[in-house]
């Protein structure tokens, strides 16, 4: 379906902001998505995008919950640039459980387990292992708002990695993918003020089970609902991204 509606004209709305953008695909895919699961599992909860955006509350309980994002990288989407995912997590008893990640054009299919590893295309994952912030590539989203005060926190953020001598520091345009790349050691660390469970749930477990670590911008534990995050391939790299940041406030995703 997405790979079809890629090259095809588009409806295009706008949710938060003018660059926080649906379409009618986003939406065509979520509904299909969860149809198929609730058929198969009707007493299972939900957590979707396009159903939150239609004000839907985001509410992890310890019930069997699906966490969907239809499409990741709707911007990319909207542009025909092909970097577009779909994104499927689960949790029961709210503890992410396993994800799923497709690269819907290069049709990658990035998987992880609690507990069984992570793959892609049935090929074992593994994080780079790097410690250095001198040698790394680091990946980020700017996030929806596009607000003075957000920029500017946004690219003091990028400056302060970029002085800490970091080999580059790269936006994608796929919070998702960006994610798999770390976990398949092509990237060294992701950080992202107002990411959304969604583009987190599938993602935290398949970095993980590749030896990777996922926390909070604080330097915390992960908070799936906090809207930020940082992952890197070792605590020590995770920790200095961590310490490096300043905060930009997007609320948590359960009180919207």
């Amino acid at each position: 379906i997405i790979r079809k509606a890629l090259t095809e004209e588009k409806r295009v709305s706008t949710k938060t902001s003018a660059a926080d953008l649906v379409t009618e695909t986003d939406h065509l895919v979520e509904d299909l998505i969860i149809s198929e699961l609730r058929e198969r599992f009707p007493s299972h909860r939900f957590i979707a995008e396009e159903a939150a955006a239609s004000g839907a509350k985001c509410v992890l309980t310890h019930n069997p919950t699906w966490i969907i994002d239809p499409i990741d990288g709707t911007c990319n989407f909207v542009h025909r640039f092909p970097t577009v995912a779909v994104s499927i997590g689960f949790a029961v008893r709210q503890e992410l459980e396993f994800g799923v990640i497709y690269h819907c054009t290069e049709e990658r299919l990035y998987t992880g387990r609690r507990g069984g590893g992570a793959f892609c295309n049935g090929q074992r994952l593994r994080v780079s292992g790097e410690t250095d912030l001198s040698k790394a590539l680091v990946l980020t989203e700017i996030g929806p708002k596009r607000d003075p005060a957000t920029l500017k926190l946004f690219l003091s953020n990028m400056e302060r990695l970029l002085h800490a001598k970091a080999h580059g520091v790269r936006v994608i345009g796929s919070s998702t993918l960006a994610l798999c790349h770390l976990a398949s050691g092509a990237a060294d660390a992701y950080y992202q003020f107002g990411l959304h469970c969604w583009d987190l749930a599938a993602a935290t477990v398949i970095i993980r089970e590749a030896g990777g670590i996922v926390i909070d911008t604080s330097g915390g534990p992960l908070d799936l609902m906090a809207c930020r995050v940082v992952a890197a391939s070792t605590r020590e790299m995770a920790m200095l991204i961590a310490q490096a940041l300043q905060t930009i406030n997007y609320g948590r995703d359960d009180e919207k």
